[in-house]
């Protein structure tokens, strides 16, 4: 995308803070336990988390003994994760942009996002984030997707139909295997400045009501772009088809890649 659309996406989950703390799923305990592995994080190590919106990851972070300094772009979203974090001193949240952000003290043990990365200006995140590091440090990037897995829920074909309905030109795809999912090595490797990354998955389900699944949706970025009427009818066809269904709920698979390199 685009930087004015990257701008403007990035912007609409602090339309929505609330929602986004009580709807967003939260990330499977092993995912950070492999992160301070292969990050070679020590009890007190000082992480940078860019984007942590309300503080989803940040709590697992903090739980595990790290001092962390997040950096989020929305004051609403800021605050949310501040109250969340009060118990932690180790934590300190600021509400400022990455790209001109700059802290006190660099030198950093790692560089941490969750689901954020792609939120920031590409000509300055890999070159920032290393600048931030100290020798040796680490990178980690965590990407989501959702996916469709064998034996995933059939819902995730059926439901194209209401966006091919309401949205012009939406020619509308299922998505994808898990399998057919790149995760951010090779862009990260290719940024020159990391060794050679390490990757690791994981997949696990959610299942929301249809109150619940368009509360998500009312998180996501592209849905909060369309227009009021087009979403507001979409998301109507969409709790049709769920409250039609047996037990009244669908099942969300989703996949996490964490990618980790060292600064070269």
């Amino acid at each position: 995308m685009d930087a004015p659309e990257r701008e403007s996406l990035r912007a609409t989950f602090e339309e929505v803070p609330e929602l986004y703390e009580q709807a967003r799923p939260t990330y499977p305990p092993a995912l950070f336990d492999d992160l301070v592995e292969l990050a070679a994080l020590p009890a007190g190590a000082r992480l940078l988390e860019i984007g942590p919106g309300t503080g989803k990851a940040t709590v697992s972070l903090a739980e595990r003994g790290l001092e962390v300094v997040g950096v989020e772009l929305g004051p609403r979203l800021a605050a949310i994760a501040r109250g969340k974090l009060a118990g932690y001193p180790l934590v300190e949240i600021v509400n400022a942009d990455f790209e001109s952000w700059t802290p006190a003290r660099a030198g950093f043990d790692a560089v941490v996002a969750f689901t954020a990365f792609h939120w920031i200006d590409p000509a300055v995140s890999y070159e920032k984030a290393a600048g931030l590091l100290r020798e040796g440090g680490a990178l980690a990037v965590v990407q989501t997707n959702h996916v469709l897995p064998e034996g995933g829920d059939s819902f995730w074909v059926e439901v194209e139909e209401d966006y091919r309905e309401v949205i012009p030109g939406e020619e509308g795809e299922p998505p994808p295997a898990p399998e057919e999912v790149r995760g951010p090595a090779e862009e990260l490797g290719a940024s020159g400045r990391f060794g050679p990354p390490e990757e690791r998955r994981y997949l696990w389900d959610v299942t929301y009501t249809a109150e619940g699944y368009v509360g998500v949706l009312e998180t996501y970025s592209g849905h909060r772009a369309l227009d009021p009427e087009l979403r507001g009818r979409l998301y109507e066809r969409i709790r049709r088809r769920i409250e039609a269904r047996p037990g009244r709920s669908v099942r969300k698979s989703y996949l996490a890649v964490l990618v980790v390199a060292r600064r070269l």
